[in-house]
């Protein structure tokens, strides 16, 4: 065996140091998280090897031979898509809707593949499939130990409900949740908890873009600023209690939801393109999804307000459109369905002329 052949084979083999127990451990070429035997601790080791099963999560040191550790990414994003297969309420756009923005923040905003962590039914592994402990684990693991110049990115494409508020800090007298798939025996995530997991920590000089494509969303993090289109100016969201309001660690947070508190969002395949449908018949998207990609996609300098408007526009064009069909089942589908109006928050009341970046 040549010394050549040797020297490359060492130089590509990866070892990484568990932080809770420092074993050392050899990562398979191609694997995106692994195992630890000596402490049973799961390690991510895609983007700076983060225990994923544990809590708190612990952050781990990758090693090369050479003694150098891996750049630090400043990019990071949860995508998580639930469509409660097998029951009744299954949502069959879902996991589309992650692919696309997967597929969206990798190639318009150059986001590494390995920075990004995906749960959905589809996903191989148990702690990636988008039950409540998991989610809950994730978003933790999106906000910890960011940095200033950090961006990060929440999305959610599955059902949102409300509940009764109980401490007085809903205008509406509702809090807004997100269901995970086992949220009939596992219970809802509220808008209080996503909140304080990830809008509380955010430290200054970091972004966090949440993208909710999900029923009642309009203020399901609790952010105190709301825009309002029709004003174009912004109002804060005030709870009646008299609480200060909820803010960040000096950073911040910005929100890009379906529909108001009290409406509803659909996945569809009607959307068309001069009259010829954007993607096969057969396939579903979420409808918020669809335009906000596609208001990026199709405007190289689009602003924050640029996108809401975008997208209400194109709703509000859907729902004229589609009071004119004959069929009374799509007349329904859009009276019924597209009846949404997108929403935009925020923890500070920032320029909505800026442009957009993630």
């Amino acid at each position: 065996m040549s010394e050549n052949f040797l020297k490359k084979r060492t130089t590509t083999k990866r070892v990484i140091q568990c932080s809770k127990c420092s074993s050392n451990i050899e990562v398979p070429p191609t694997a995106q998280t692994i195992h630890c035997r000596q402490c049973n601790t799961y390690i991510l080791v895609s983007r700076a090897s983060r225990s994923i099963s544990g809590n708190p999560l612990v952050m781990s040191k990758q090693v090369t031979n050479s003694g150098a550790t891996q750049p630090r990414l400043n990019k990071r994003a949860l995508l998580c898509g639930v469509s409660y297969r097998g029951l009744k309420y299954r949502l069959r756009g879902t996991i589309n809707d992650v692919n696309r923005m997967q597929q969206f923040l990798t190639k318009r905003f150059n986001f590494p593949k390995q920075s990004i962590r995906i749960l959905t039914e589809d996903q191989p592994k148990e702690e990636d499939t988008p039950t409540r402990k998991n989610i809950e684990n994730a978003l933790r693991w999106l906000v910890e130990d960011c940095q200033s110049g950090d961006s990060l990115v929440f999305y959610f494409s599955g059902h949102g409900l409300r509940q009764p508020d109980f401490n007085g800090d809903e205008n509406d007298g509702f809090d807004e949740t997100l269901c995970p798939v086992d949220f009939s025996k596992e219970g809802m995530i509220l808008d209080n908890d996503i909140n304080s997991i990830i809008v509380k920590p955010l430290p200054a000089g970091v972004k966090l873009h949440a993208i909710i494509d999900a029923c009642h969303s309009g203020t399901i993090l609790d952010l105190h600023y709301i825009y309002k289109i029709k004003s174009n100016k912004w109002e804060e969201d005030v709870a009646p209690s008299g609480r200060p309001p909820k803010g960040t660690s000096g950073g911040l947070a910005i929100c890009f939801s379906a529909c108001a508190d009290s409406q509803r969002a659909v996945d569809t395949s009607i959307f068309s393109e001069k009259g010829k449908h954007i993607f096969a018949r057969k396939d579903m998207y979420g409808a918020m999804t669809t335009l906000f990609i596609r208001a990026v996609e199709s405007h190289s300098n689009i602003t924050y307000v640029g996108i809401l408007e975008f997208m209400n526009e194109e709703c509000e064009a859907m729902n004229i459109r589609g009071r004119c069909f004959n069929r009374p089942s799509l007349r329904r589908m859009f009276n019924r369905g597209l009846l949404q109006e997108p929403q935009l928050s925020s923890s500070k009341d920032f320029d909505v002329d800026e442009k957009f970046e993630l």
